[in-house]
């Protein structure tokens, strides 16, 4: 995490001995850790907090774009059913330029 050694590690304890001496030293180092362990707790349970709300937010989204695709669904099922008779109409009332070359009987160039 912070990139200690060893040797960084062997310093600090050679000066908290020589600071706080042989008697001090062992609740000394009792109560850094823990210090440290209660971090790691509040740490550890702020990732899983900020975790939890990427995951609820992901699944909101997921949520949003799903009811847009079945929204753009209905509009084309909707436009199919309004497209039909209205195609049966326009075949109807509009001859393909196929049947008017076969009903003109001048011979095509």
């Amino acid at each position: 995490m912070f990139d200690i050694g060893f040797t960084e590690l062997l310093l600090v304890g050679i000066v908290a001995l020589l600071v706080l001496g042989p008697d001090r030293l062992p609740g000394a180092v009792r109560t850094a850790g823990l210090w440290i362990g209660r971090i790691k707790r509040s740490f550890s349970a702020i990732k899983a907090e900020v975790e939890r709300e990427i995951g609820a937010d992901e699944i909101r989204r997921q949520l949003h774009n799903e009811e847009i695709l079945e929204l753009e669904r209905e509009m084309n099922a909707a436009k199919q059913t309004l497209n039909a008779p209205l195609s049966g109409l326009s075949e109807k009332a509009a001859p393909s330029t196929d049947d008017v070359r076969s009903q003109d009987k001048t011979p095509q160039p």
